[in-house]
This record gives structure tokens, sequence and C-alpha cells, in this order.
């Protein structure tokens, strides 16, 4: 693959990615003293080509091999032995296997590993909760966040991106294309790499954020809930939106009402990543948003009289991705869920698009289910190998919906393109633009106005 970042759909595999990570720099980051001689200051790159290595052979659903010893082993087989037992530490922290747990301190104890592997491993204990238990995640209820409204100039011009929060040069490249365009406000639709750790989301999503779109402004920046960020319990998530923003432009919550001050354009931001966050893999997730959460929304709608977009990390539809389990051998392309939500709001006034990410790439689609505009703009960071026909047609899928003529993604250096999208509010007007970054510069994939 061209580009040096890879992840994975399993929450487990992704939990394992992070403290693979975090071990890894805080080796590197030691002073020789506190490093055993065989692991080298160059470990952190190591480990996470095992990580991924590891990764993959789960995947493909390859039992793990039978635990190593560091005799004779090279650094980098070294290596390879901690990543093995932090894999098998994760997974048995999942169904609170406190034998198995034990055993594998035992194994730590005394190793090459253990000057930084047993204190990081234990950390995650606070990510996880007991047998995937989401009591932990710190969910704000809409009752928390009363009727505020996040104030947002008239004729604003918002960049929107998702799955972003990965930190390798894609994503930088991406954030430096939608800084040149000055926008007003940047949304990102979720999902910051690997599960969302405190670490990650310094160093993925705040670092980059000041330093190259705030590098000469104070540009407003809000970030939805997907799936990776509710991995690790949501405390990095948490943690970082109520910090984005001063009042009164603040995120109080997982989700959030975005309006213009002249009443003409609102973005109403739900929370779809809180019920997608299983340790144990997920497959298909039919995700919903909390009934007070859907009855703030409604409410957000009634008072409303201008036009409104919705925002989600998860799609309402998909034509490339399967949603929930075949039924009777026939796929549903819409989460039942997420349209009766749709339903509910748009009895209350006028939807006139929903944009979200989750899918590794761009969609934009036709009418479908009375919604006008569908959008998945999930391009924004993550490698796609062009082996990977991300707009091939999903087996079994029962009445597909259709995507718009010449607006497929393109290719370079072995991936698909990654990419933006920008909404240039002018009174009751929007132009939506589609963007990617090809290897010969960035270039316009679609453009209308509604």
């Amino acid at each position: 693959m061209a580009e040096e970042f890879e992840t994975f759909r399993d929450p487990l595999l992704s939990l394992f990615q992070s403290v693979v990570g975090e071990v890894g720099e805080k080796i590197d980051n030691s002073s020789p003293g506190h490093v055993r001689r065989s692991i080298s200051r160059s470990t952190g790159r190591v480990l996470k080509q095992h990580a991924v290595e590891i990764a993959k052979r789960e995947t493909s659903q390859t039992s793990l091999q039978p635990a190593m010893t560091t005799r004779d082993l090279s650094k980098s087989g070294v290596a390879k032995f901690c990543a093995e037992l932090a894999l098998r530490y994760i997974k048995a922290l999942a169904v609170d296997n406190r034998a198995a747990l034990d055993e594998i301190e035992s194994e730590y104890v005394g190793s090459t590993c253990d000057s930084a592997w047993v204190s990081t491993l234990k950390e995650y204990t606070a990510y996880f909760g007991i047998t995937g238990n989401r009591a932990h995640i710190p969910y704000v209820r809409a009752s928390q966040v009363g009727p505020k409204i996040i104030p947002m100039k008239p004729d604003a011009k918002v960049a929107l991106v998702a799955d972003w929060g990965t930190g390798a040069q894609p994503a930088l490249n991406v954030l430096s294309a939608i800084a040149a365009r000055k926008p007003d406000v940047m949304i990102h639709l979720g999902d910051i790499y690997y599960s969302g750790t405190p670490k990650e989301c310094q160093d993925n999503f705040v670092e980059p954020v000041q330093r190259i779109l705030r590098k000469d402004t104070d540009v407003p920046v809000y970030t939805l809930s997907g799936n990776h960020d509710m991995y690790c319990g949501g405390l990095g998530y948490y943690s970082l939106v109520r910090t984005l923003n001063p009042p009164p432009l603040d995120q109080q919550a997982s989700f959030f009402c975005l309006r213009s001050t002249d009443e003409k354009w609102q973005f109403l931001a739900m929370d779809t990543g809180l019920h997608d966050h299983s340790p144990y893999g997920v497959t298909n997730a039919v995700t919903y948003l909390e009934d007070d959460e859907l009855a703030w929304h409604v409410d957000r709608m009634a008072e409303f009289k201008g036009r409104t977009i919705l925002l989600s990390h998860h799609q309402l539809f998909s034509a490339f991705s399967g949603i929930g389990q075949p039924d009777t051998g026939k796929r549903n392309p819409v989460n039942p869920q997420l349209l009766k939500a749709f339903d509910a709001l748009r009895a209350k006034g006028d939807i006139s698009a929903w944009y979200w990410g989750h899918e590794h790439s761009l969609s934009i689609y036709q009418k479908y289910v009375d919604l006008e505009r569908g959008r998945c703009i999930g391009h924004g960071a993550i490698p796609v190998p062009t082996a990977d026909d991300i707009y091939g047609p999903l087996d079994g899928l029962d009445n597909a919906p259709a995507v718009v003529d010449r607006t497929r993604l393109g290719v370079g250096g072995g991936v698909w393109n990654h990419g933006y999208a920008t909404l240039s509010l002018t009174g009751t007007r929007c132009e939506e633009n589609f963007y990617e970054l090809a290897p010969s510069g960035e270039r316009s994939i679609w453009s209308s106005t509604f």
C-alpha cells in the first residue's frame, strides 16, 4: 500500500493498534536507562508494522500462535513477542478473564517488554470497562444540554470532512487544502484513529488543527462521535469536544445544533457512534439515536423556519456497504432506525441534505427514501487500495440507491484519492462542492446548488 496507515473494523484490533503505538512511543522516547538494551529506539515504527501484520492475521481468522519466548529473538522478534502479548491481554480483558490476565502479566514481568508495556496495558482497562459495558461512556444527555444553539455567521462557508483523524500525511494534506479555502467553520463527521484515546485525540486532531487550520485565525471546529471514537469509551472524544471552542461557540455534547444568526440555515449533528462501540467486533451495526436526543433534534426542527442540513457519522443508506444482517438472503440498503429518525425530523420542517462518513469513500446519491441529497464523504484520510472496488455492487442488496453520474473518486499511488466538501451559504441558497487530492493536485469532482 502506498500510504503508511491501516485500520481495522474490529474494535479489539483498533484498541490493540492504539496500545502498541503508544507503548512504542514511550519506549522510543525513554532514556537508555529505562529501556532494555534489546529494544532499540526505533521500536515504535517496528511495533506498528507488527501490529498491522498481527491484525491482518486476526481478520483472516487464523488463531494466535503459541506463546513465544524472548530467548534468541532478534530485536524485531522481541517487538513482535511484546505485541503478541498485548493482543492476548486485550482479548482477555474484553471477556474479563482474570486468570488469563494474570498469566499474561506474569509473562511481561522480567521480560524485555516490562519496562513500558504493563503500565500502559493497565491504563486500557479504563477505556474498556468489563465485558464491554458501555456505562462508563460519558454521554451527555439532552437534558444537560437544554435548548442551546451554537451561533454561526450568515452566509458562512462550512468545510466538511469525515474519517479524517489519522495524523498521517494524507490527513495533513487534506487539512491544508481546507485551510487554503478559508472556511468560517469546519465540521468533522467522526473517527479519530485507532480508538480515540486521549493521546490520539491530541496528536491526530488537536495538534494538526492548531498548527494548520488555526495558524492565522481561530476557526470554530466541531467533531461528531464515530465508532472509532467510542472504542476507548469516549474518554478522549468527550475531553476533546469540551475544549475545542470558547463559549458561546462551545460544543457541549456529542450532538449539537449550529444555526446561522439570520435564521436561514441550521446544521443538526446527530450522535450515531454511541451504539457502535462493542469491544467484541461489530459487523454491519444498525446504530440509532437515543430517544431523548432524537426528541431534542425534533424540538430544534419545530422551532426553526429555515432550512436544515443533517450530519452524522453513520450512513442512512448505502449502495456499497451492508447495514445489519441479511434477511432471507436479501440485504436492506437502509438503516431502519435512522430512517425512523429521519421521518420524525422531516415531519417538522425542510431537510435539504444529509452528510455522513463511516464508509471510506465518496458517494453522492440521487434522491432516495424521500431524502433529496444523501452524501457519504468518508474519503477524508483512510487509504483504501484500488484493489478494493469501493463502487462495486453489494451482493444481495435489495433496491439499491443510485449515485449521481460522473461523481466517483479518482485513484493515485495505488489508493483511492482523499478529499473533503464545502458548503457555501448565501441567503437561502447553498452551493455544495466536493474535492479530491489527486497526484496532480486538487480537483473539483462535482458541485451543485440547492
